[in-house]
């Protein structure tokens, strides 16, 4: 079985094994007319769960093989110009390379002593990405896995700061307060078109779900600063602690962007964290003629970024930045065989003394060869494309008269619905488009996304392809419509 090892006796059959597997891919890429097969899960449940995990192929190519019947056929495939569901973007090749590399040196991203060079490329790289938000000279952040994880991370900074803040404010009054005192007494406010993550990670900090404050949007999907300004004022007067305002820079439905420089001003007249969640929006610090949609991003405490959304990075690849490096001691746990304090004092930089995770892949490295290839102009001028597309898309949909469209999309999402002609009830145009979204998928044609709007049902189209066209929006609709239609002409027969 050490024959199976990476090692230097192994190579050649590293470098066979790789090629192969890369082929298999490349054909799959090369020839994939779909996003995908349209399989159900009661159709490739069985072939998985027959599988006996104890009886191995032991051939690679074998493996290969079978991987093909349970994963490369059916698998969805963001690359395809039709894929318009979720938040997933195609990748680029130089991201890819270094995802190859990543698993085969496989770097822990925690101590110096388990990634010498990758450390300091991960800093680099943090550097200049606060560099391009303009958080300044005393910033700082770490890698993660993604979004949510980002944007927990910045909320148990927030909150650790709001607790230090509050007690030494009580003590200077001449009376002590503990941290359990303060908790039940923090607020968190957010658009209620932000990430379920907020609240997911108010729950997992110890606050509650009931901690964070829902602020009404605007008919364009940003958050209502009006109204943040009278919860603020309302946190204080029942005595309660404004924690941390999380503001949008791209919303998961709409591609919002909250109004960030007001955000900025409110928050800091209530001593509140500001926390900005680009992890959708973050392209735009790339983009040659949009950057100034994120104006006033350089006030936040905290930003959260996803390079694996609109920098065209394979899963995973975020972060998440702080304008004052000194909060991550929130964060800071010096084990004795891992990260002993005199590590510090001896300035030897380790990634675990900032992170929440301490296994770490090395990540950064994917981004690091897409900005020597590609430079940060080309990643931003793919994010263009998309935006663009996106105007164009919604000029289609708004002269359509099978269709109305929510919003004008600030970055790259689409939210619609089909609107059939003459009276139908409105729980019948509900499922008309879920059954749309549905048969598109089972289909296997086209993959769009879904949505509730104010309650009703919607479809989304989330763009993040360079190479969809409008042609692909246009033939789309059309078999949504299709569907659509033909849900509701079988509904309308069986009620007469």
């Amino acid at each position: 079985m050490r024959s199976h090892l990476l090692n230097e006796t192994t190579a050649d059959l590293y470098r066979r094994s790789v090629t192969e597997g890369v082929e298999r891919v490349a054909a799959k890429l090369a020839t994939t007319e779909r996003p995908h097969t349209g399989i159900s899960v009661a159709e490739l449940a069985p072939v998985i769960n027959g599988i006996d995990l104890d009886k191995p192929l032991e051939d690679p190519a074998a493996v290969l093989d079978e991987l093909e019947d349970v994963y490369l056929r059916d698998a969805v495939y963001f690359h395809h110009p039709r894929y318009l569901g979720h938040l997933n973007c195609p990748v680029v090749i130089p991201a890819v390379l270094g995802e190859a590399i990543i698993s085969a040196v496989n770097s822990s991203l925690d101590t110096w002593d388990q990634s010498i060079g990758g450390t300091l490329i991960e800093r680099r790289l943090i550097d200049w990405t606060a560099q391009r938000i303009g958080l300044g000279p005393d910033a700082d952040g770490i890698f993660t896995s993604g979004g949510s994880q980002s944007n927990f991370h910045a909320l148990l900074l927030a909150r650790d700061e709001a607790c230090r803040i509050v007690m030494k404010r009580a003590l200077d009054e001449g009376r002590e307060l503990a941290k359990s005192e303060v908790l039940p007494k923090l607020r968190i406010f957010t658009s209620e078109a932000s990430h379920f993550s907020v609240k997911k990670s108010a729950a997992m900090l110890g606050l509650g779900y009931e901690a964070v404050i829902a602020v009404p949007v605007d008919r364009n999907r940003r958050m209502d600063t009006a109204v943040l300004a009278l919860e603020l004022e309302e946190c204080a007067t029942e005595g309660l602690f404004p924690m941390a305002v999380v503001a949008t820079a791209g919303t998961t439905d709409f591609g919002s962007i909250d109004p960030l420089p007001e955000i900025a001003r409110l928050t800091a007249e209530h001593s509140a964290w500001m926390h900005v969640d680009a992890a959708y929006g973050c392209g735009l610090l790339v983009s040659p003629t949009r950057r100034h949609l994120l104006d006033g991003i350089e006030h936040a405490d905290s930003v959260t970024v996803d390079y694996h959304k609109s920098f065209f990075q394979p899963v995973s690849s975020s972060a998440m930045l702080v304008r004052d490096r000194d909060t991550l001691k929130h964060a800071t746990y010096h084990a004795d065989y891992l990260n002993p304090r005199r590590m510090a004092e001896e300035r030897i930089p380790n990634q675990v003394d900032k992170s929440i995770q301490t296994t770490r892949r090395f990540d950064a490295l994917k981004l690091w060869m897409t900005l020597r290839v590609m430079g940060a102009d080309g990643v931003g001028s793919l994010f263009d494309e998309v935006i663009d597309l996106a105007a164009a898309g919604w000029d289609i949909i708004d002269a359509d008269p099978r269709f109305e469209v929510v919003v004008k999309p600030q970055i790259s999402t689409l939210v619609f619905r089909y609107v059939p002609e003459g009276d139908v009830r409105g729980d019948l145009v509900d499922e008309a488009n879920l059954h749309a979204r549905k048969a598109l998928f089972a289909s296997g044609e086209a993959v769009v996304a879904g949505t509730k709007v104010d309650g009703d049902q919607y479809l989304k189209f989330t763009l993040l392809n360079p190479q969809t066209t409008t042609a692909d929006i246009s033939a789309v609709l059309d078999l949504l419509a299709a569907h659509a239609a033909q849900f509701l002409g079988e509904s309308l027969a069986v009620h007469r």
